[in-house]
């Protein structure tokens, strides 16, 4: 058993001062931080997963490629500063991008997913056709959305298919 920790879209656009902050970023960004930590003190590799719009699908409101807001948050990036960056357009972090390869050059087989947005591409990324061949599992305190309720019937709904997990009883 071998598990990696994926820290999904955690870019500025989401978090206050973007162009679409969501709810509780700031305790999600300090779980994440020591989820962080334990992760690195037990050897988990962390794979960072950026969100950057397809100009060629539309212009989207957010995450524009070579903008400020699609960047990942530097306290993100100051914790993890060599973990490996997938990038995706797709809120499957799967689809069209190299994480399958990135998780089977490090061998592993349990997924800690977490990030943002809750309904969106957690959800998408954890139960993902592609995911099927893992363990995977979403840490709830680490994972935030545009509110409460909508995180918490994110969280609900996907509960049948993926265990939630609070980071320090997962890592």
């Amino acid at each position: 058993m071998k598990k990696a920790l994926l820290l999904i879209d955690l870019q500025n656009d989401y978090f206050p001062g973007g162009k679409f902050p969501l709810w509780n970023t700031e305790a999600t960004l300090d779980h994440i931080e020591q989820a962080i930590k334990m992760a690195q003190a037990k050897g988990i590799p962390i794979i960072h997963i950026q969100h950057l719009a397809n100009p060629k699908i539309g212009i989207a409101p957010f995450f524009q490629p070579g903008t400020d807001g699609a960047r990942i948050h530097p306290r993100i990036l100051e914790r993890a500063p060599d973990a490996p960056i997938v990038v995706k357009e797709f809120a499957d972090s799967f689809a069209g991008t190299h994480l399958e390869e990135t998780l089977a050059g490090l061998g592993v087989t349990d997924l800690l997913v977490c990030g943002m947005m809750t309904q969106n591409c957690v959800t998408h990324t954890a139960i993902s056709k592609s995911a099927e061949k893992y363990q995977v599992c979403i840490l709830p305190d680490c994972c935030t959305t545009v509110n409460e309720m909508i995180h918490q019937i994110a969280l609900h709904a996907v509960s049948t298919r993926v265990p939630l997990v609070n980071s320090r009883d997962a890592i």
